[in-house]
């Protein structure tokens, strides 16, 4: 099987409903693998969550608003800086 070259995936992750829980946890991750299989097992290797996780949706991103996306090996470590804040009344492009 030929090697392919590294890509970035965006994955919808879901996770079985917590006990006392109704719905699913969902949560998406970035993941850089050579095909939708490895960035499934990739992206599940990443879940937070406490229960088992099962992938909904996987994209490959190629192309943001017209700009190529590539990728380049750096030696640096992932940062998850995650900004979580819920601010509804904030409008997009407000500074």
């Amino acid at each position: 099987m030929p090697e392919t070259s590294p890509q970035l995936f965006a994955v919808y992750l879901g996770g079985d409903p917590a006990p006392g829980r109704l719905s699913e946890d969902h949560e998406v991750v970035l993941v850089v693998a050579g095909d939708v299989r490895g960035a499934r097992a990739a992206a599940r290797a990443k879940w937070g969550g406490s229960t088992r996780p099962h992938v909904d949706a996987v994209r490959l991103v190629d192309i943001v608003d017209g700009y190529a996306v590539t990728l380049e090996p750096t030696g640096h470590e992932e940062v998850a800086l995650i900004d979580t804040t819920y601010e509804p009344s904030e409008g997009w492009g407000d500074s």
